[in-house]
């Protein structure tokens, strides 16, 4: 697998692709994947030889307190290949991110076993998402 920081546009239809076969994100427009790709301070992209997008994930961060990690996703294909493994160590060694402190995430309970397994953890002192709803986000 090949690393990649930046995506072509042909590797943005490919994520749009991944993301339609998601529950979590399918209803995402291509144009949409677009504006989150490049509105993201870091994108780890793991691509094939001939560039086709395998799996991704995005960071957005103060690079000094906090780095939510986001869309950790593996194309079906390739889940077995340990992808995911390699793309959450991607992001905790990569050396924009060398001096934040906290990595975070948000996903399932279903994933929390995984994600221990790699140092995360649910105590975060009390602490709760929150969320508000924009209703005229498109």
């Amino acid at each position: 697998m090949n690393v990649v920081n930046q995506l072509t546009e042909e590797q943005i239809k490919q994520l749009h692709a991944l993301y339609a076969g998601e529950w979590w994100c399918k209803d995402r427009t291509l144009e949409q994947a677009r504006r989150c790709v490049n509105g993201s301070q870091l994108i780890i992209g793991l691509t094939d030889d001939a560039g086709t997008l395998c799996a991704f994930t995005r960071v957005l961060t103060d690079f000094t307190f906090k780095a939510l990690i986001f869309d950790v996703i593996v194309h079906r294909d390739y889940r077995k290949e340990n992808l995911g493994i390699k793309l959450i160590d991607l992001v905790k060694t990569h050396s924009k991110l060398s001096q934040v402190k906290h990595f975070e995430l948000y996903c399932l309970p279903e994933l929390f076993a995984f994600y221990e397994r790699h140092g995360f953890s649910e105590d975060v002192g009390g602490m709760r998402l929150m969320r508000f709803e924009n209703e005229s986000a498109s």
